[in-house]
């Protein structure tokens, strides 16, 4: 514990964000970096408390609480408040392969259980995990660290997401010969495509991890969709073994009247197209543009704000966000305790710029689409919303019941939906003959993740369906373990 009361001196501080009306302009990352003496300060903060529940990575009540890959959180605050940054990132990189990635987009579970959030405003761990990886690639630490000796074992991963780059790095630095398959034209999956550029920039932090890979000998190959134009018998005939890392990819979709129209997306169609077109310099032909529309984005979660953070920067008229739930509280509800992952109201990015330009929060709560209505030419005009209350039906479970009177008509020429995932594509598992779950993901136990068929494993959303980030490298990292173990009889991964 560097400064045993300095979680009494500092006060809890963050970073400057850019304007929300400045940086609407452009797609560069918007968070400002903070200087040292600052940042050791926050670390100081910390108060290396005996049973320091922000890497425990538990499930409460549904939702993590802790760090999900047990990031050894007090000894690199202590670290960098001490100014040993070096040996910090050394520490950092024990459990997380990536610190970038969940420095920029995890919702910090670590914070909603820091110890010291029992009472006042948790450490600041998630700016502090950035800039310890940050400071590492400005100082040339962060190398190309190929394996000395090579197992000649040969593993395939199918998908390039968070859980495949984890299984892939575990598993490269095992010894074995790894070969990532990813459809895009671009490895990273939903980090390349899937997380819009001012939150996590592709250039400059995404493909220069990639890179690094290539170098210690990873080999991608993209444009190859497993089970399409690559079959999928060759995983097993031509491999040692397998990991499926594709993803919870299905959207859930809104059938309502006039789901046919144009004009209406899912929200990855919106998200995938609009990175693409930016990494490529040009607008594509597939490119969906928001420009001088009025904008609805149906769903409330990250995804939901990602849309509505990319319709503002191209420019939107009006920009309005669905949510059927209801609004949180603004402080801990009494049924969400510490140390569980605290449900209170928050602006996010997105909502902060939109409410920047037009005057307000974009959320409306408790609200859903119950019609779209179209023009002459087929094309999405207007959606006619209604407002809901939550009432428990005969089985005891909270449903969704129409307010009768609240329907509103509101202007609409482009939605947007963001209503979450139901699980993986299946083609490629129907024609593996991998066993799947009652929610169509494939089954495999946690801790294990072997599926069904043997020298075949399964990690991330495609196993235990959509969740964080920071769980798929919890399941990336466990599966290349347990890989490694089926593969050699023995295995030093952790």
């Amino acid at each position: 514990m560097g400064k045993p009361t300095g979680f009494i001196e500092y006060l809890r501080e963050l970073p400057l964000d850019r304007p929300a009306i400045k940086r609407i302009k452009d797609w560069y990352e918007f968070h400002y970096h903070m200087e040292e003496k600052k940042l050791r300060e926050q670390a100081a903060r910390c108060m290396d408390c005996g049973i320091p529940f922000c890497h425990t990575g538990t499930l409460l009540n549904g939702m993590a609480s802790g760090c999900p890959i047990n990031n050894l959180i007090p000894e690199w605050n202590d670290l960098v408040y001490r100014d040993r940054w070096q040996e910090a990132l050394d520490r950092l990189h024990k459990t997380n392969n990536f610190p970038e990635f969940t420095g920029r987009v995890c919702p910090a579970p670590c914070e909603g259980s820091c110890v010291l959030g029992i009472n006042a405003p948790p450490v600041t761990i998630k700016n502090i995990e950035c800039s310890i990886i940050d400071t590492g690639w400005e100082k040339g630490w962060v190398v190309p660290e190929p394996p000395a000796v090579r197992t000649g074992k040969k593993v395939a991963v199918v998908g390039s997401g968070p859980a495949g780059l984890c299984a892939a790095a575990q598993l490269n630095r095992a010894g074995h010969w790894v070969t990532v398959f990813e459809r895009s034209d671009r490895p990273g999956g939903l980090l390349m495509y899937g997380i819009p550029n001012p939150k996590l920039d592709k250039k400059l932090v995404v493909q220069r991890r990639l890179d690094q890979m290539a170098r210690e000998g990873i080999t991608f190959v993209t444009n190859t969709e497993v089970g399409k134009n690559y079959p999928a018998n060759k995983l097993v005939e031509d491999f040692d073994a397998a990991v499926l890392c594709t993803g919870a990819t299905k959207p859930r979709d809104l059938p309502i009247e006039g789901r046919n129209l144009k004009g209406i997306h899912f929200a990855m169609e919106f998200l995938h197209a609009n990175t693409k077109a930016l990494l490529d310099g040009t607008k594509n032909g597939d490119y969906i543009s928001a420009t001088d529309q009025d904008v609805m984005v149906i769903g409330g979660g990250d995804t939901g704000t990602d849309c509505v953070g990319t319709a503002m920067r191209h420019g939107c008229r009006s920009l309005i966000q669905v949510e059927i739930l209801p609004k949180p509280p603004n402080e801990r509800a009494s049924d969400n305790p510490w140390p569980e992952w605290p449900k209170v109201h928050r602006m996010d990015y997105g909502q902060e710029e939109a409410a920047a330009v037009f005057g307000s929060d974009p959320r409306v709560f408790l609200t859903t689409a119950k019609k779209f209505i179209g023009d002459d030419d087929g094309r999405v005009k207007e959606v006619l919303t209604v407002e809901i209350v939550w009432e428990k039906n005969q089985k005891g479970q909270f449903v969704p019941k129409e307010i009768p009177g609240t329907e509103k008509t509101r202007p609409a020429q482009l939605v947007l939906l963001a209503m979450g995932f139901l699980g993986p594509e299946q083609p490629l598992l129907d024609q593996l003959g991998v066993e799947r779950d009652p929610r169509s993901n494939v089954k495999a136990e946690y801790g294990r993740y072997a599926t069904s068929l043997p020298g075949v494993f399964a990690a991330g959303d495609c196993r235990r369906g959509q969740s964080l980030v920071v769980w798929a490298f919890n399941e990336g990292r466990g599966a290349a373990r347990e890989c490694d173990l089926y593969l050699m009889g023995d295995t030093n991964l952790s």
